[in-house]
């Protein structure tokens, strides 16, 4: 069962601002000011800007691929399950962490505003939030959607207030000197705060669940990485200079701190809800997309076909999300959060190099069907700086993160081999470059078919009558050039076939055809095209020949023909043949997907995917 496609442009938006600010804007502020200084402020924006290579990459991919867990499904679809297998086991793991310790946030501002609470009633806190959004989560996507929207616009409102209020009073004087430790100190910082970012890709996972993923995704996590950065950078320069340095120095509550400077206690409790808010979206949009990886691992063999099921009332994956829900709540009752969460994060980076390498591979393999409707830009250099920056971060994260993470790729080797080698069988994009560098053919199942099936859902694409005449007709892929009397010899042998008529009548018509009127309608296109006796009969023929075919009243060479044929009953769809066929010829990367198609399939599916304008309705053959 599919999943409903529910999310809007602005519940994308919301979801992927609201993984992002959290206790990168609510608590390490303060920590980042003692490393740095004033100079803080940069780290924040630099780090924002990091980010940008793996958010156009996710965005390619989701818009090329808009299927449910996001990273796990570019991943294993460009280096194969083994790595994917790794990806998704920790593409889950980090999400449901960081949801784990944002709930648990809840509960130390809880805490802030109820100061007889016991440890205890702080995860319990934290429990009963969890068990509230997954049961939001399992109800409806929407409302869990709608949920988000409304609490984020309000946390932003929250912190524009704070900013224009504390914009005013600010004092110049705390922002010098502005550099104590040096510029490395800023680029130090940006690494610390960076996991402040790393939320904003996660939507991606709910890809499938969004109406018009093409526009609404990249657009999306664009307007939430600029909003998001913007207010990082406004917030984090107020609290500056309304905070003395001594106490802002290290402290875990730092916005709350600069609230209790301008509205004293009750600036302080604002303040605190407004953390608390913020924990709450990120807590929400982690359940929503960390219960979508497990799901997608399941449809695709590598986990039991328990984690694919669909509740079908709600639409929704209910056992994937149980599971989650249920993982988090173990982690808030028993496990010390913290000490997991640098973990989380190295796995977050991880994830993002291999993230960034997907897109190389999705691109380097040529697929003819991988065609995102965004494309990144500063393609490759972008993309190669940007895996060596993530791979220096990794090694800032220190051992232990590092020796964990180990421990989950050997974790994600375990399952592949012991359970899902055996189950897979699907030939990821990896092998096509191996194709590409050794001309041989690898065996199984191409990923070409099934972008194929991504592209028609995600585009809505609903097969008419010219779909069905293409997906039966004949293809001749010519390798070598050609007359055209010598093609329309080959062309009316199979038509005689396919129409029941006499194959030297038709070569004869084509000829009369061509003699009447040059039929090449522009360079390298002909669209030769024939009146049979009969009625209810109409074929198309497609033929590419790559170095060209020789037509009488042209120059250049002819690469593509569209042959139609028809009965004098047909004229009228005749007529709408040759618009689709105009409407496919003027797409502005037709020729170059026609010409690199590496065979009959591909050249069908070139004109099977267009963009053009279906007609309405199919009936017994006919439109």
């Amino acid at each position: 069962m599919k999943l409903q496609k529910q999310l809007t442009l602005l519940d994308v938006f919301a979801i992927a601002a609201g993984a992002m600010i959290s206790s990168g804007l609510f608590v390490l502020p303060g920590l980042a000011f003692a490393q740095a200084g004033p100079a803080m402020i940069v780290s924040y924006l630099l780090a924002g800007l990091l980010i940008l290579p793996s958010m156009f990459a996710k965005a390619e991919l989701a818009t090329a691929m808009p299927k449910a867990g996001g990273t796990y499904f570019y991943i294993e679809r460009s280096l194969g399950a083994c790595i994917g297998t790794f990806g998704g086991i920790a593409n889950w793991f980090s999400m449901s962490l960081k949801s784990a310790f944002a709930l648990v946030g809840i509960g130390a501002f809880a805490l802030f505003l109820s100061p007889h609470l016991t440890e205890m009633q702080v995860r319990l806190i934290a429990v009963a939030a969890c068990l509230l959004f997954t049961l939001l989560n399992l109800v409806s996507v929407r409302e869990t959607g709608r949920l988000q929207v409304g609490l984020v616009l309000g946390l932003i409102g929250i912190l524009v207030v704070y900013i224009g209020w504390g914009f005013v009073l600010t004092h110049p004087d705390r922002y010098t000197p502005f550099l104590p430790g040096g510029w490395n100190r800023i680029f130090s910082t940006a690494g610390m705060v960076f996991v402040s970012y790393v939320g904003l890709t996660k939507v991606a996972s709910i890809a499938e669940e969004v109406k018009n993923p093409g526009r609404n995704i990249p657009l999306g996590m664009s307007i939430a990485v600029f909003v998001v950065t913007l207010l990082y950078v406004l917030a984090v320069g107020v609290t500056v200079g309304i905070v003395d340095k001594e106490a802002l120095s290290g402290s875990l509550m730092p916005l709350s701190l600069g609230a209790s400077r301008l509205y004293g206690r009750t600036g302080a409790v604002v303040l605190a809800g407004g953390a608390m808010i913020a924990f709450v979206t990120t807590a929400n949009a982690g359940i929503l997309s960390a219960s979508r990886s497990p799901m997608a691992m399941s449809r695709d063999r590598l986990l039991p076909h328990i984690f694919s099921r669909v509740n079908r009332r709600y639409r929704t994956p209910h056992v994937s999300l149980f599971f989650t829900s249920g993982f988090m709540v173990l982690t808030i009752l028993f496990l010390d959060i913290e000490d997991l969460v640098k973990t989380a994060s190295t796995l977050n980076i991880l994830l993002f190099v291999l993230v960034n390498i997907a897109l190389v591979i999705m691109r380097e393999s040529k697929i003819q069907n991988y065609r995102p409707t965004f494309v990144a830009p500063l393609y490759p250099g972008l993309y190669f700086l940007s895996i060596l920056f993530y791979g220096f971060l990794l090694v800032e994260m220190g051992r232990i993160p590092l020796m964990i993470t180990g421990g989950f790729v050997v974790l994600g080797g375990l399952v592949y081999v012991t359970y899902a080698r055996k189950r897979v069988l699907r030939k990821s994009a990896m092998m096509h470059v191996v194709e590409r560098i050794t001309a041989k053919e690898l065996h199984g199942p191409t990923l070409g078919k099934e972008l194929k099936e991504i592209i028609i859902e995600r585009d809505e694409i609903s097969e008419d009558r010219f779909d069905q005449l293409v997906k039966r007709c004949a293809i001749l892929d010519l390798p070598e050039p050609l007359l055209i009397e010598d093609v329309f010899r080959q062309i009316s042998s199979i038509l005689a076939v396919r129409l029941g008529v006499e194959e030297e009548m038709l070569y004869e018509r084509f000829m009369e055809r061509e003699r009447q009127s040059c039929t090449v309608v522009k360079a390298g296109l002909a669209i030769p095209h024939v009146i049979v006796p009969g009625e209810g009969k109409f074929e198309i023929v497609l033929v590419r020949c790559r170095k060209g075919l020789s037509f009488s009243c042209v120059a250049e060479p002819v690469h593509a023909l569209f042959v139609l044929t028809g009965s004098v009953d047909e004229r009228n769809y005749h007529l709408r043949a040759l618009m689709a066929i105009a409407h496919i010829v003027h797409e502005a990367d037709f020729e170059a997907r026609w010409k690199v198609a590496r065979n009959e399939e591909e050249l069908r599916d070139v004109i099977l995917l267009s963009s053009r304008k279906r007609d309405s309705a199919v009936s017994d053959g006919k439109v």
